[in-house]
Parts: C-alpha cells; sequence; structure tokens
C-alpha cells in the first residue's frame, strides 16, 4: 500500500471517536454506579467489581490487541472493538441484575482494550515525528468523553430519562467510528515499517527503563482512573456537586492534553511526569480533607495532576524504547487498568468496612442502603459514607506521593544520558 493512499487526518480523527466511546462509558457509568446500586440492591464492593470488570477486559484486550496487531493489522482490530462495543452496550441497557451488569462491562472493557491496542500504534505511526504530543491530543478525548457523559448524565437526570436511555446514546458515536475506519486505508505499524525484528522487540520491553515505567504505569493509572471512576460515589454525601468535581477534573485534563505540545517540549516528558505526580498528590490530599467550594480547587488540582499520565508514559516509552513497537505500548496500557482493576476490587472491599464499622453494631448494611429518605436508618447510613468516601481517597493518597519519588530518579536519569549522549 502506498503512503500517499494513507489520510492521516481521517484516520485520527475516527480514532478520537472511537477513544470517545470508551471514555462515555467510564463517565455514564460513573455518573450511573450509586443509582445501579439501590436499583439492583447491590453493596459497594459488587459495585467495585462491576467497575473493575471494565478494567479486567480492557488489559486483556490490550495485551492480546498488542501481540497480534503487527500480524492481524489495525484496521481488522478495530472492526472486532466495534463489534464488542455493540454487545456490550446493548447487553448494558437490557441488564436486570449484577451478572447482566458483570458480563456487559467485560464487554465494553474489552472493547475499550481493543481500541487502545489498535490507536495507540495507529497515532504514534502516522504522527511518527511528534509521537507524545499528539497521543496526548488523541488522548484528551478520554477526559472529553467522561466530561460529556457525566453531562449527559446531569441533563437526562434533570429531564426525567432513565439510566438505560443514557447508556443507549453511546450506539451514535460507536456506529460513527465503525463507519468511519471500514472506509479508511491502514499503514502498517511503525515496527513493521521500520524493519525492527520481533525479536528485538521483545529484547526491548525486558530493558530497565521498559520495566521501571511499566511498574510507574501502575500508579498513574490507578491515580487517574480509580479516583475518575469513583469520586461521583466516594463524595456523593460530602458534597451535592459530587458529579460536577468530576466535570472538572476531566474538563481541566480536555485543555491540558490540547496544549500538551509547548508544554512537553519545554519540560520533557520526565519532568511533565514528575510536576503530574506533586499536584495529583496535592489534589488528592484536598480531596479526603476539604469540604465546599475548596473541594472545587481539589478537582482543579487534582485535573491538572493527571492530565498527562496516561499519554506521556506512552509517549515516553514510545520515544525513549522504540524498538519496544505496539507490544510495548500495549503492555504500558494493559498493565496500568490491570493494577485499576485490582485496586478498585480491593478499595470496595475497604469502602464497605469502613460503612460497616461506622452503623450501629450487628446493623443490617443492605438495610440501611436501602432505607426511605429522611429516616434513621438512611440518615446514619449518609454519615457513615461521609466518612467512607474521604477515607478510601486519603488511601490512595500513597500512591502519587511514591510516584513523586520514582519520577525524581527518572527525571535525573534522563538529564544523565542527555549529557552522556552528548559529550558522546
Amino acid at each position: 500500500m502506498e503512503q500517499k493512499s494513507i489520510n492521516r487526518s481521517s484516520l485520527f480523527w475516527a480514532s478520537c471517536m472511537s477513544l470517545l466511546v470508551t471514555s462515555l462509558s467510564f463517565g455514564i457509568r460513573a455518573g450511573i454506579l450509586n443509582r445501579l446500586g439501590v436499583e439492583f440492591s447491590l453493596n459497594a464492593q459488587q459495585l467495585g467489581t462491576i467497575a473493575a470488570t471494565a478494567f479486567w477486559g480492557f488489559p486483556l484486550a490490550v495485551v492480546i490487541g498488542g501481540f497480534v496487531v503487527d500480524i492481524i493489522g489495525m484496521k481488522r482490530l478495530l472492526i472486532i472493538a466495534f463489534l464488542f462495543h455493540l454487545l456490550g452496550i446493548g447487553l448494558t441497557v437490557f441488564a436486570n441484575g449484577y451478572w447482566s451488569l458483570f458480563l456487559s462491562t467485560l464487554l465494553i472493557g474489552i472493547a475499550n482494550g481493543t481500541v487502545e491496542a489498535a490507536c495507540n500504534p495507529l497515532v504514534a505511526t502516522i504522527y511518527s515525528d511528534n509521537k507524545t504530543t499528539k497521543l496526548n491530543h488523541f488522548h484528551l478525548w478520554f477526559p472529553g468523553g467522561i466530561v460529556i457523559g457525566t453531562l449527559i448524565v446531569m441533563l437526562f437526570d434533570n429531564i426525567g430519562l432513565g439510566w438505560q436511555v443514557q447508556v443507549a446514546t453511546m450506539f451514535i458515536p460507536t456506529l460513527a467510528y465503525g463507519y468511519m475506519f471500514l472506509k479508511l486505508d491502514f499503514p502498517v505499524t511503525e515496527r513493521v515499517a521500520s524493519g525492527v525484528s520481533t525479536g528485538d522487540m521483545y529484547k526491548a520491553v525486558f530493558t530497565p527503563l521498559f520495566i521501571f515505567m511499566f511498574i510507574c504505569m501502575f500508579g498513574t493509572a490507578i491515580t487517574e482512573l480509580f479516583t475518575n471512576q469513583w469520586v461521583g460515589l466516594l463524595l456523593s454525601n460530602a458534597t451535592s456537586n459530587s458529579l460536577l468535581l468530576l466535570t472538572i477534573t476531566t474538563g481541566i485534563m480536555v485543555i491540558g492534553r490540547g496544549f500538551a505540545e509547548p508544554i512537553v517540549h519545554r519540560f520533557s516528558p520526565a519532568g511533565v511526569l514528575l510536576a503530574s505526580a506533586i499536584l495529583a498528590a496535592l489534589g488528592l490530599y484536598l480531596m479526603s480533607t476539604a469540604s465546599g467550594n475548596m473541594l472545587l480547587v481539589a478537582a482543579l488540582l487534582f485535573g491538572i495532576g493527571v492530565c498527562y499520565f496516561w499519554p506521556t508514559m506512552l509517549g515516553f516509552v514510545s520515544e525513549n524504547v522504540p524498538k519496544s513497537g505496539a507490544v510495548g505500548m500495549n503492555l504500558m496500557g494493559g498493565a496500568g487498568m490491570f493494577a485499576v482493576s485490582i485496586y478498585t476490587t480491593f478499595m470496595g472491599g475497604f469502602y464497605d468496612n469502613i460503612i460497616a464499622k461506622n452503623l450501629p453494631a450487628g446493623a443490617d448494611v443492605k438495610a440501611y442502603q436501602a432505607a426511605a429518605a429522611g429516616s434513621t436508618e438512611a440518615t446514619a447510613f449518609v454519615n457513615a459514607q461521609m466518612v467512607a468516601g474521604p477515607e478510601v481517597i486519603k488511601a490512595t493518597l500513597i500512591i502519587p506521593i511514591m510516584l513523586v519519588v520514582a519520577f525524581i530518579g527518572l527525571v535525573v536519569y534522563m538529564r544523565g544520558r542527555k549529557k552522556a549522549a552528548v559529550a558522546a
């Protein structure tokens, strides 16, 4: 296939549309999670498992996709994503309990991972001269979709449309990206085009720098995605605008990623990651201790902090360990989502335990959760939630603090490597 037949602008916008579907699933699910718990009598651990299921499907798909994308091509992988999105969205709309929500969320997670498995190497391939910036531009559609998703939830709630209709809105961008990709020609991946052997690709993912970034991806992903997925539930009784916190956080991420180019070039990817970890830690600290309007300030700081985490981690690996290719990028994405899935499940149980400890001894948690508004039981449950939410956020704070230390080391290492390269 001749390179001139590749319309990189159309491919990029179709990629953005597919990522929009991925992020809408996060934003809408974050907005309706508490309601699903009430409607289907699910506790926080069950809700945590359902939310985590999306993160289980994602790493499974993104890692498998990373291994096969060079073989079957990016177009076939995206058609698979399209079909899984249609199936997962449809099953969610007609869900009737825990297991149907579990299965439908798993299918959407697989679709989301398949989108990343194909689109990250696609963007890196068609913009090989400006990877980190274009990956930031591509990934601005993730927080962008979360903003749109939470606004859909708030708007549809106000006009009386149920959560099933809110989920069904995802059919529109899904059909759009499926149609766009079917019409377009695709290049081979950058690794294949550059002639890097499969053996060299696998050797690259065992280098110390890649392994270090792989481990750090656990922390950056948990800090960003766990908090964004759960903030509506965790702070629902600490503020009347818990969804607004998510909207502010993700809105800042959209703006920041849109203006990534001068920031990344001015401070270097390693420097951006260090500054991000510091601001994310400060934002989480304030979120766990502040109240009222200060929570909005906390959301603002947190949004700036996590803004560049995901795309800059991918861009850093693609630029500094280029032989790792699609497998390297997708192992990074898979590592992040897998870490979030484990952490989300664990913290669901942690949250439930705090709730139980703050209710009267021997209390039936489900009975208190389902109690009529204004009753003694309902009030006690709300008070327990007001304690539990900030405690979960406070426990998560240790992760960005550890990242600050790790990224200080990365900045020092990269400066030393740059000096050695200049001297040579």
